[in-house]
């Protein structure tokens, strides 16, 4: 664990120990992630999938942009989770011709199980935080969240 104290060192130093610190985090974050998947089999696009779902019902378009799989290895992960009772798929009831991916509640039951005790130490970290404190974070999270996003972009669209 890294720890910062600002009156005792200087921003570069401090700037230093942010950028170790959210390497780490990501680091552990993935390693447990992949943990998860290899105890439940399964794979990080899966794993992807059953994430976006976790925000509520999308379409297939939305997990293959997610996952960056083609349209028919979505359609080949979405029978496999759906087979193993992780995801329904409904016709959408504004367009029959579109498909509504949802989670079941089994898959509910094991984000509970691997994730609930995480969300539940989180909102104690949380709430050590002042609302300025928790202002900046957000703002800091966010930030990074939209430079991460846009490097993405720039990467794919070089590959292109």
């Amino acid at each position: 664990m890294i720890e910062i104290n600002s009156s005792s060192v200087n921003r570069a130093e401090m700037t230093a120990a942010i950028g170790l610190a959210i390497m780490q985090w990501q680091d552990a974050t993935q390693a447990y992630d992949e943990a998860v998947g290899v105890r439940l089999g399964l794979n990080m696009a899966e794993r992807h999938c059953i994430g976006l779902l976790h925000g509520g019902p999308q379409s297939a378009g939305a997990i293959a942009t997610v996952t960056g799989l083609t349209p028919a290895a979505v359609t080949a992960l979405i029978d496999r989770l759906e087979a193993r009772g992780l995801l329904t798929r409904t016709r959408s009831l504004e367009d029959r011709r579109k498909v509504v991916i949802e989670a079941t509640e089994a898959t509910r039951d094991l984000s509970a199980r691997y994730y609930g005790a995480i969300a539940r130490e989180g909102e104690k970290v949380i709430a050590t935080f002042s609302d300025a404190e928790l202002a900046t974070i957000s703002r800091f999270v966010n930030a990074a969240l939209d430079l991460q996003r846009a490097q993405l972009a720039r990467l794919k669209a070089e590959a292109g």
